[in-house]
């Protein structure tokens, strides 16, 4: 019997058709994308039980053009490892006709581990002003952007928030409560909050160009559960008039999650996860593979 082999994956999905990115129980209607992908392993008929360990979480409808995780596949015996090549293409092949695509894979130690082992996480939030209502959105941004109905955006008042959220800080009023709220230190340091002009898929048609289209970027090496939809609504507001920044300072400083105000949190629509960040020595090149023949 050959030996377990571990690998990195790195994977993209439209999440609007999932429970988010984790493992649901198969007798539920609507599925994570962490379902497709053990299953997609299943089918290159491994040895071993197949377990994939995502390295980042992601709600239902929230995106991901890049998001990691690491799986044993142990092959029957006298059977090669696969190579990183080979795995991305089989995993495709059994994805289909899914919205979940393999992007690359990596051959890594076998104490390797996706969550733990990220260096930093990347997310960004696309949104767009000038369109009144939903319907007025390009029919291919629908359910990848977040429309903000406010004529006179004020950007700079928005970016100013946003400094205000770098470093370390006590994320305590910008997190959702759930289970795992009494084990996790709401202390976490954010090394990017940027707002910059954003690009849409055919945001130079004449019907759309009197729309702009904004990118909100966060990274830090973790987020507390909703930390970046909370400081996105929060930051909007700001542009919107409803919050000063200095409004916007207390409730950092509050430390509560219950002074955050109600029905100000972005939705998952425009939320999109960019990239996970690993050291290059954890990841083996693949020329140290054996190749199939």
């Amino acid at each position: 019997m050959t030996s377990n082999v571990r690998y990195l994956i790195f994977f993209q999905y439209f999440g609007t058709k999932y429970s988010g990115v984790m493992k649901t129980p198969t007798h539920q209607n609507i599925l994570g994308v962490q379902n497709y992908l053990e299953e997609a392993v299943r089918k290159l008929r491994p040895a071993n039980e197949v377990t994939v360990s995502v390295s980042s979480r992601t709600d239902s409808g929230v995106h991901a053009l890049c998001n990691s995780a690491h799986v044993d596949i142990q092959r029957k015996s006298g059977k090669p490892p696969f190579t990183e090549r080979l795995l991305v293409d089989a995993l495709n092949y059994h994805l289909k006709p899914e919205p979940i695509s393999i992007l690359k894979a990596y051959r890594v130690a076998d104490d390797f581990h996706a969550r733990y082992c990220a260096l930093s996480r990347t997310y960004v939030y696309r949104l767009i002003t000038g369109a009144r209502h939903y319907s007025q959105l390009p029919v291919f941004e629908r359910s990848l952007c977040w429309a903000v109905h406010e004529d006179h955006f004020n950007v700079t008042a928005l970016q100013e928030a946003a400094k205000l959220l770098l470093g370390t800080h006590d994320f305590s009023t910008f997190r959702s409560l759930n289970s795992e709220t009494p084990f996790k230190s709401p202390i976490k340091t954010l090394l990017q909050a940027e707002v910059c002009s954003g690009a849409g898929s055919f945001s130079q048609h004449p019907f759309h160009r009197h729309m702009q289209y904004w990118d909100l970027t966060f990274r830090s090496r973790s987020f507390l559960y909703k930390q970046v939809r909370r400081m996105t609504g929060a930051l909007v507001a700001v542009g919107q008039g409803r919050l000063s920044p200095s409004e916007m300072k207390d409730l950092l400083e509050a430390r509560d999650s219950l002074a955050y105000p109600q029905n100000m949190m972005a939705p998952p629509d425009g939320l999109f996860l960019q990239k996970v960040e690993y050291e290059e020595t954890d990841l083996f090149p693949e020329a140290m593979e054996t190749d199939l023949t």
